[in-house]
């Protein structure tokens, strides 16, 4: 039987990092995962043309946390990114996040941002704030709900904003000058190589520190425990909350997403106002009834030169266990009521802990991932 200090399940971002800053330590981790990669939902590849493109949808990555870089840095060189979305909406495309652009657009005419602050200061508020829909429309009115928020938030969450959590719109920002930066955190970058390169440079950071550290991919934690083969002082575990403890009080709701990759040719790249590429823009968001959310054009941030690109079309759909991944977890009350019995029950897990999106049952982005993962490890001896 092989011992290790830590089994840790899930190669993504909060395995990984605690799986290097343990290995420091002298700690032998066997990591596991049950895709055929690492990187979790981070992983990038190239198409069959060369293209790079995020397999399981974007990952922008943009921080205002110095220790997040610094540490990543560590694995990975940086290419600056800016990250510029139109939504597509109502026959023609608007500047997004909402800003001096975008209001502009809506008027038909220019003004200026005193023009756009007095109009908003003019608009009916709100008693209170209770859902992802008040959020919009006590910021910027029902026009710019119905317009930009509306129809794309039914489709991403299955669900009408108004039976939402007010933090699933309110993480987006609205601006009254013209800048439509999607982020406006402090670095904003891709690495430079790709997303599975700097996983790889971790990989290796590992074996380096603890040669006694292993990686199983095609491997469930079920898979471990069946075997019997392995042994371990600790576990860490960063796959979907309910399902570690067999969704024994009802399954939590999450929201999956089916991709679809389109290569293309110079041929078709013929648009005098991006030439070289399909779309205006790195990614555009569907509002309207479309079966898709957005499109993503990876290759506007990648830097990459060819003739050639892609485009990632993404669908949100109902997660079916078995059937398909878990993205998101579904911010509203009763969801988050069982999370908490959930989250209850795993406080009492001896020699476990839980870290990452899905064990917490919460939206977090990659640096806070990132940084959760560092904090962590400093507890674990």
């Amino acid at each position: 039987m092989e011992h290790y200090d830590y089994l840790i399940v899930g190669a993504g971002l909060s395995g990984m990092v605690t799986a290097e800053q343990l290995s420091l330590k002298g700690r032998s981790c066997l990591i596991i995962d049950q895709r055929s990669h690492l990187g979790g939902n981070c992983f990038d590849k190239p198409d069959k043309n060369g293209v790079m493109y995020h397999v399981y949808g974007p990952h922008y990555f943009r921080t205002s946390v110095p220790r997040v870089r610094e540490y990543l840095s560590r694995f990975t060189e940086w290419r600056a990114a800016s990250y510029r979305i139109k939504v597509n909406s109502q026959g023609r495309l608007w500047s997004f996040p909402i800003n001096l652009e975008s209001y502009e657009e809506w008027l038909g005419k220019p003004a200026t941002e005193e023009d756009f602050k007095s109009y908003l200061a003019g608009l009916p508020k709100l008693s209170s704030i209770n859902n992802s829909r008040d959020v919009i429309v006590n910021a910027v009115g029902e026009e710019f709900f119905n317009l930009f928020y509306k129809g794309y938030t039914r489709k991403q969450w299955g669900r009408a904003a108004e039976t939402l959590d007010a933090s699933v719109t309110k993480r987006i920002p609205i601006r009254t000058c013209r800048d439509d930066r999607y982020f406006s955190d402090d670095f904003q970058a891709l690495p430079k190589f790709g997303y599975t390169h700097m996983f790889y440079r971790i990989w290796e950071a590992i074996k380096r520190q603890c040669p006694a550290s292993h990686m199983q991919l095609d491997t469930s934690l079920k898979d471990i425990r069946k075997s019997k083969q392995i042994a371990y002082d600790h576990l860490l575990y960063s796959g979907p909350l309910d399902e570690y403890f067999d969704s024994r009080l009802g399954e939590l709701p999450y929201r999956s997403l089916r991709f679809s990759l389109e290569c293309i040719g110079p041929d078709k790249l013929n648009n005098p106002d991006h030439p070289g590429f399909a779309q205006p823009a790195l990614q555009v968001n569907y509002a309207g009834d479309e079966a898709f959310t957005r499109s993503v054009e990876v290759k506007h941030i990648t830097g990459q030169i060819t003739p050639y690109t892609n485009q990632v079309w993404e669908f949100p759909q109902e997660y079916e266990k078995g059937k398909n991944e878990p993205y998101y977890p579904v911010p509203y009350d009763e969801a988050q009521a069982l999370a908490q019995k959930y989250l209850a029950m795993a406080k009492a897990e001896p020699n476990t802990t839980f870290l990452g999106r899905m064990a917490l049952y919460r939206y977090i982005n990659m640096d806070q991932v990132v940084n959760e993962a560092l904090q962590v490890s400093e507890t674990l001896k």
